[in-house]
């Protein structure tokens, strides 16, 4: 078919759409079709459609969502002349509207996002020469060994691995800073990294002075080494031994192609699945971005940098100056820079590192507003939409990425939009409880839906909202900064490897607790009002249930907040691997159960049970990952429990030097198949009704939980005071 032919079927098929979403219809016959649509999506989705029927089912909803943005455009905003309901319920609007577009970018970007990429790992023929940066600025020293080591340890020709330390933490310039503290901690951490890359035979590389934050400690290192490739890991990213070969050989395919990305998976819960209990029942929030929107953006050639577990060319970089710092998210400002001079860019959807997440609230926080701020600084200088040299979807793709972040606005929005009405009776969405049903409620389903269809298995039902909502209160403050002052904002490494030693309210809970008896105070005036006036008791029972949704969520943040005890210092992971627990110059069959950063849970047999003692040391005897060595690895008898002949032993590892530390990587790092196997374990799908079911009672049950901790905080203030008063 010509250009002009397929020009005037597109034309066609616009104006007919046009002319059906702007029909008029009675309120009865919009109500019909919106049970229909729902119905006909579920139908789909229960026989399990694919293909072209998964493509009918999101344009079906698609079609709901335009005929309601329509209905809303001309029908339901507040007259110009009434002015102070007009301007609350045009924000409204363009919150809806906003909602609207990252809906209609996702459905661009992961309607059919390209299928996972085959196991390369056994295809790996030439073996160019990799430089594997690990940048650091100020975290624990047992933390960089073990990443370091299992850096080392990476299934690749030695002669063709150099592994560098970048430091941060030990410049020129903090040596010789004015504060004696500072230097002397500079100076003593310079020394110690110095001693133990030289032990494990990593290069250390630190420089002058701290300019640019990470991306110019990346391009110090790019200046000092000459590797073709560059792998670039977190301080708390250790690679599996695979990782390398499962990604080189795609630059070998490509000659134009600089970078290829891992997803970031995490042995440790963030704040909210360890406050929620969550972890290992659902899927994490970044899986959602792993394992469907990389996918989805790696169709349109618009995978970007993630900043760590990932490959990228140096002859792409240096093309373009290196890695880019006008932003505080210089991984993804890189990707754009490339992407808009010709260069592609690839996605490996398999976990080939594990990590860390930010442990605290406060800390969560914290890492989410320098992510906000970034994006929204490559948004004010750089501009996707505009960005010459890249492609129209990759554009949308940019564009996506970078508005998602003004999620604050919205979700501020519709969180005091019920306000409007219930404390001050203004009228901001004018429409009736009958047309509330049958467009904004079919609209509401038809979304929910369309998110379902989209992310199943990978998201639950309302977990997004809830951590937007979570973000919102203390995102929204700093989006605002950067838009009014785009050059404010600077790099704050994330806390690595916190633990919570108690059970507490969050340092930065309050404002949840004010919002939550905001909304408990709003509800009570809903309900009066349906009393006192029952002639519009049909609206009033519509916002209320929408305060009554904002409570649920609040109420679920309540919990959020209310930091659990970290029973240990790091997350456990499983394992299962025989080895030979060593006592006394005596030997036992035992099995490693898990292993964290810190120790391992072993199940040794052995009848005599007393020959263990709590604060004893033994030795680990197993064969490393692939079986080519046996490794013997010091530890510190922490705990003991007997059952029958087994006894369990909670063990510390006492690593004596750089080859321990290779030890431990080995057994929580080397095989990355047991990251893929829990990451199954957990996508699930409860459907929309039951993940709807499960929300609420999560959110009745940590509503609970977030009060007792308010009361027992309180009680402690309390407590505080009077003894202060006593002592006065």
């Amino acid at each position: 078919m010509g250009k002009v032919p397929t020009l005037a079927v597109w034309t066609l098929v616009i104006v007919a759409s046009v002319f059906l979403l702007t029909l008029p219809v009675n309120l009865q016959t919009q109500l019909i079709v919106s049970i229909g649509v729902v119905t006909l999506m579920w139908v789909i989705k229960i026989l399990k459609g694919d293909g072209i029927w998964r493509l009918i089912a999101l344009a079906f909803g698609t079609a709901i969502v335009l005929r309601y943005v329509y209905w809303r455009t001309t029908e339901t905003l507040p007259p110009i002349s009434q002015i102070e309901s007009f301007i609350p319920g045009f924000l409204l609007y363009l919150a809806e509207l906003y909602s609207v577009l990252m809906l209609a970018l996702s459905l661009f970007i992961v309607a059919t996002p390209l299928p996972s990429r085959p196991s390369r790992a056994a295809s790996q023929k030439r073996f160019p020469l990799v430089d594997v940066f690990v940048p650091t600025y100020n975290e624990d020293v047992t933390l960089l060994a073990n990443t370091l080591a299992a850096a080392k340890a990476m299934d690749y020709p030695a002669d063709k691995l150099q592994v560098w330390l970048l430091d941060d933490g030990g410049t020129l310039q903090k040596r010789n800073s004015p504060s004696l503290i500072e230097a002397e901690a500079a100076e003593e951490r310079h020394r110690v990294l110095q001693q133990l890359c030289s032990e494990m035979n990593v290069t250390y590389l630190t420089r002058g002075r701290n300019e640019h934050a990470k991306a110019g400690n990346l391009n110090n290192g790019l200046s000092q080494s000459k590797g073709e490739l560059v792998a670039v890991f977190d301080a708390d990213h250790a690679p599996a031994r695979d990782f390398l070969l499962e990604t080189v050989g795609y630059f070998e395919e490509d000659p134009q192609l600089f970078l290829v990305q891992t997803p970031h998976f995490f042995i440790n819960p963030d704040p909210l699945e360890r406050n929620l209990e969550t972890f290992d029942m659902m899927p994490s929030e970044n899986e959602m971005f792993y394992g469907i929107i990389q996918r989805g953006l790696d169709k349109w050639n618009a995978a970007f940098f993630c900043g760590s577990a990932a490959v990228l060319s140096r002859r792409a970089l240096e093309s373009t100056g290196g890695f880019s710092g006008i932003s505080i998210t210089e991984d993804c400002e890189t990707a754009l820079a490339l992407h808009s001079t010709g260069w592609n860019s690839v996605y490996v959807d398999k976990p080939l590192i594990a990590g860390l997440q930010p442990t605290t609230f406060a800390s969560f926080i914290g890492q989410r507003s320098r992510w906000a701020q970034g994006m929204m600084q490559i948004l004010r200088f750089r501009m996707p939409l505009f960005k010459s040299g890249l492609s129209l979807p990759q554009r949308l793709c940019y564009m996506s990425s970078t508005l998602f972040w003004l999620f604050p606005f919205p979700r501020a929005i519709f969180l005091i939009a019920p306000f409007f009405y219930l404390f001050f009776d203004l009228e901001i969405f004018t429409a009736s409880g009958g047309e509330f049903l049958g467009y904004t409620l079919a609209y509401i389903a038809v979304n929910m839906t369309m998110q379902n269809y989209l992310y199943g298995s990978f998201r639950w039902p309302w977990i997004s909202e809830l951590y937007e909502y979570v973000q919102t209160v203390h995102l929204l403050p700093a989006v605002v900064s950067v838009i009014l002052n785009p050059r404010r904002p600077t790099f704050k490494v994330t806390a690595k490897d916190e633990s919570v030693s108690s059970s507490r309210l969050s340092e930065i809970a309050r404002p949840f607790f004010v919002i939550f008896a905001i909304l408990v105070v709003a509800q009570i005036v809903a309900i009066y009002r349906i009393y006192t006036e029952p002639y519009k008791a049909d609206v009033t029972i519509v916002v209320g249930c929408w305060n009554l949704l904002n409570l649920v969520m609040a109420g679920c943040a309540l919990g959020v907040v209310s930091e659990r005890k970290e029973h240990s210092s790091s997350r456990r992971v499983r394992v299962r691997r025989r080895c030979e627990f060593g006592l006394n110059g005596n030997w036992y069959p035992a099995s490693i159960e898990d292993v964290s950063v810190g120790g391992a849970r072993i199940d040794v047999f052995n009848r005599d049970m007393e020959l263990i003692e709590v604060g004893g040391e033994g030795v680990l005897r197993f064969k490393t990952h692939h079986g080519e060595q046996t490794a013997l690895l010091p530890i510190f008898i922490r705990s003991r429990k007997s059952a029958g002949d087994v006894t369990t032993v909670g063990c510390q590892y006492r690593p004596d030097g750089p080859s321990d530390h290779r030890w431990i990587a080995d057994l929580i790092f080397a095989n990355s198949s047991q990251w893929e196997d829990f990451q199954r374990s957990r996508r699930r799908n409860p459907g929309l009704l039951r993940g709807t079911a499960w929300f609420l009672w999560l959110s009745l049950y940590q509503t609970a939980r977030g009060l007792v901790y308010f009361t027992r905080a309180v009680g402690l203030w309390r407590w505080r005071k009077h003894s202060k008063a006593g002592g006065n």
